[in-house]
């Protein structure tokens, strides 16, 4: 029995489009692992961003040289979790008031910087900001860059999910699981469980 390709009837399932946001705030092994814990995260990619070196290689992002920063690239599902969560976790996570350092990692490439790619991430990362400083008039200042993203370059592959392939190593245990706890406690709605 032949029938008709017009008796069939064609759905449409929407996907949910993703965006992406890109983070600076010191190591991307500790910037990684946080955002991975996010519900509403469907990638996290370490890689380097905001500086002149066509892909960079590690070696020459840690020699300082290339104007990069270690950064991670987040895809997320708008629907899910909002830009505004990523601004939270970010700022709770690191120090944004010290230049080109986080704790004993010191250079340009561990800079603080939110990378936009829209207009409202520019937007809501500089009012953000804006109202952390005027909350906090007191405290050291926030020197969180806020710059257009040109480009990202993957890292190596080695760079990829490093905590959870390393979480005995001393650095793992001694800088990133404190930053993980913390976030754990304090942001435990917005964990994937």
């Amino acid at each position: 029995l032949r029938r008709n390709p017009s008796e069939f009837f064609c759905y449409h399932y929407s996907v949910a489009e993703l965006e992406k946001a890109v983070f600076g705030g010191g190591c991307f092994w500790c910037v990684e692992a946080v955002f991975k814990m996010l519900k509403g995260v469907s990638s996290v990619l370490p890689g380097y961003a905001g500086g002149s070196k066509p892909n960079p290689t590690y070696e020459e992002v840690c020699g300082g040289d290339t104007g990069h920063a270690e950064v991670v690239q987040i895809e997320y599902d708008p629907a899910q979790v909002k830009y505004q969560t990523f601004l939270t976790i970010f700022f709770a996570s690191h120090n944004p008031t010290t230049p080109n350092q986080q704790g004993a990692d010191i250079g340009t490439q561990y800079r603080s910087v939110v990378f936009y790619t829209t207009p409202e991430q520019k937007a809501e990362a500089e009012m953000f900001i804006k109202t952390l400083n005027e909350s906090n008039k007191m405290g050291a200042p926030i020197i969180t860059e806020v710059k257009t993203l040109d480009k990202f370059w993957e890292a190596e592959n080695y760079h990829r999910d490093y905590y959870a392939k390393n979480k005995n190593k001393s650095y793992c245990q001694v800088v990133i699981n404190p930053k993980l706890e913390k976030v754990q406690k304090e942001f435990a709605d917005l964990l994937n469980k």
